[in-house]
């Protein structure tokens, strides 16, 4: 502001000098025109006084001549051409009348051109005074101006350093966090249990704050509150508030994004580059937010586990070939529908479908026959494929959900690893799985194919129950067997894997019962303990 003040007195000062110096030549011209008045005058006044000099003295001289040399000549000739003594004397009268009007002009002329000579002097002091100022704001200019430089350049030193900081100190927090992550992993592993995960989707109507029964205490993000309200069955007490209390590993309000979400397992996807198996599915009612979870919208900010796990695959594999590592990936979509296993990358002709079985090797390897097993090299080719995929899936309206999946669906992205320099391989399995929804007959209205397949799907949960429930019991047999799911997913379950489930509830109030029962059984998982995993590093 300093700063803009002087420039504007500097500014200011300027125009007036230039006013001035406009004034001083304009009173410069006037001058150069009364001197040439005056010279002109003086030149009259000298023509003037020769011609009364003239007119005066010569005929004198003329009637002197005459008489003296000619004296009747000069006495005719007076009687004939001599004018009278007054007429000569009115004209000396009228020159001398002129020459004083030419001497008062004269001396106006004079002191008019003196006052311009004072008015010149007075002007051009201003002029000097004007200068010698504008010298001194031009000083002050350039003193202020090299403080502001030398303040704008402490400034940007200082918003540098701050910003340095700023970046270092989130890259301390990051770091933070991510070692963090690495110790719970850690603990997770030593601990051996499935983690889980739990995600509250928002209301698709209405405010979020009036869901009430389902409680999020803001202080910590591993726990949530079941509560409902029980009337009297006597009708003699007051009705009794009753309260459900869980806790998990993680749990996700109505207002986190997928990309919160994701962030949390991002270090278990990245342990598939490591040589770890890895798996993770979505376990909930229908209409709960599983296939959002897994497969989310087109847009990148919805984009869910599955294509954002495959995008960070890819980056992360080829950063590490500055390390000499080379990654090969091949790709695969199974569904299984009614106890029946579907290949979702299939392109041929529907009535020549293969049959599919899932057989176990030598080595404990799950694989399915007849499967398509397509090799893929960047995630462009990945996402095509889960498009093709989620075209041919199974869906269909219940009275839970308008687009009910109506089976499960395995993604699996095989993984081979080699470092030449190292002389070191490494082979993993990433397994990503949408379950279908579990629901009650009643609620879901499913009649005829609808009923069949509700059917096959809670049949194949429950036995995944089962099987959970056995491992949680370490009992000595467990029931793989008893439906495809689980004997696909049993290296998942109970083998050499990092497991993640997430269990999805949905907050209506009427979807109280479904959410109770879902979150149950999501502790039983929490529980159950499959060992630490280990590489598959040669």
């Amino acid at each position: 502001e300093k700063l803009a003040t002087v420039k504007d007195d500097l500014a200011q000062t300027s125009t007036e000098r230039d006013g001035l110096k406009k004034d001083l030549s304009k009173l410069s011209e006037e001058h150069k025109v009364l001197e040439g008045l005056r010279d002109h005058l003086e030149s009259e006044l000298r023509n003037i006084q020769v011609n009364i000099y003239t007119a005066t003295f010569t005929p004198l001289i003329n009637i002197r001549f005459v008489w003296l040399i000619c004296p009747l000549s000069a006495a005719a000739g007076l009687g004939v051409s001599r004018r009278p003594g007054w007429d000569l004397k009115g004209k000396v009268s009228d020159m001398e009348a002129k020459v004083q009007n030419y001497q008062s002009k004269i001396k106006s002329v004079n002191l008019e051109n003196d006052h311009l000579k004072d008015s010149i002097t007075k002007a051009q002091k201003h002029k000097a005074e004007i200068e010698d100022e504008n010298k001194g704001l031009k000083k002050r200019l350039g003193s202020t101006l090299r403080q502001c430089q030398d303040s704008l350049k402490e400034s940007q030193e200082l918003v540098r350093n701050l910003e340095e900081t700023v970046a270092r100190q989130r890259e301390e927090l990051h770091l933070g966090e991510m070692e963090r992550r690495k110790l719970h992993n850690t603990i997770q592993e030593l601990k051996g249990n499935i983690r889980v995960f739990c995600r509250v989707r928002p209301l698709l109507t209405g405010n979020q704050s009036d869901v009430l029964h389902i409680q999020l205490p803001a202080h910590d993000n591993k726990a949530l509150t079941l509560a409902k309200t029980e009337e009297s069955h006597t009708g003699r007490t007051a009705d009794t508030q009753k309260s459900y209390n869980f806790s998990f590993d993680r749990v996700f309000g109505p207002r986190a994004t997928q990309r919160e979400v994701f962030e949390e397992i991002s270090l278990l996807v990245q342990s598939a580059l490591d040589g770890y198996n890895v798996c993770c599915f979505a376990y909930g009612q229908t209409g709960s937010g599983k296939t959002f979870t897994m497969e989310g919208g087109d847009l990148e900010d919805l984009w869910g586990v599955i294509p954002r796990a495959v995008q960070q695959i890819f980056k992360s594999a080829k950063a590490l070939q500055e390390q000499g590592w080379q990654y090969s990936f091949t790709a695969s979509f199974v569904e299984i529908y009614n106890e029946t296993l579907r290949d979702l990358l299939y392109t041929g002709k529907p009535n020549k479908r293969p049959e599919h079985e899932i057989r176990k090797g030598c080595n404990n390897e799950i694989t399915v026959t007849n499967l398509t097993y397509q090799k893929v090299n960047n995630e462009d080719e990945v996402h095509n494929l889960i498009m093709l995929a989620n075209q041919n899936r199974s869906t269909a309206r219940t009275g839970m959900n308008d687009h009910s999946s109506r089976s499960h669906s395995v993604f699996q992205l095989d993984i081979e690893g080699q470092n030449s320099d190292r002389d070191t391989k490494c082979k993993s399995v990433l397994c990503l799985v949408d379950l279908a929804g579990s629901e009650r007959v009643q609620k879901s209205q499913s009649q005829g194919d609808r009923f069949k397949e509700m059917t096959a799907i809670n049949s194949s949960l429950t036995n995944l129950g089962i099987v959970i429930a056995a491992l949680a019991n370490k009992e000595s047999f467990i029931p793989y067997r008893n439906s495809k799911l689980t004997y696909l997913l049993q290296n998942c379950l109970g083998g050499n894997s990092k497991t993640l489930m997430f269990v999805n509830i949905a907050p209506e109030e009427e979807s109280f019962g479904e959410s109770l029962n879902s979150l149950r059984f999501a502790s039983k998982v929490n529980d159950c303990v499959i060992g630490t995993a280990s590489a598959n590093r040669k």
